[in-house]
């Protein structure tokens, strides 16, 4: 069973920064699709941006923002945050398939206005 854990997450003043990784147990060569969600509070999860085949698919909310990439020797995916919003707040979850859908356990993510 693949494991994915996240690291990265923080607090960051609005227009900041956060690169977020997520690292697997093991090779992420094959897992496809790849992808980030995230969940405020009070509000269901929401995809963030998906990674399938390199083809990139970017919510409208963090186009031109954020940059997913991935590192398969490192068995490692990231997500570059860039002016960084107070809307963005929210746990962000790395999502991976392979069979079956792994999840990470989220990192925080807050943005002070």
């Amino acid at each position: 069973q693949v494991q994915l854990v996240e690291s990265g997450g923080g607090l960051v003043q609005a227009g900041g920064s956060l690169r977020l990784s997520c690292v697997a147990s093991e090779s992420i060569f094959s897992i496809n699709p790849m992808g980030w969600y995230r969940q405020a509070p009070g509000k269901q999860r929401e995809l963030v941006v998906l990674l399938n085949s390199g083809d990139t698919h970017y919510a409208d909310s963090v186009k031109g923002r954020f940059t997913i990439s991935r590192d398969n020797a490192k068995n490692t995916m990231y997500l570059q945050m860039d002016s960084l919003k107070p809307e963005d707040t929210a746990v962000y979850y790395c999502w991976g398939q392979m069979t079956y859908n792994y999840w990470g356990q989220g990192t925080q993510v807050t943005v002070s206005s």
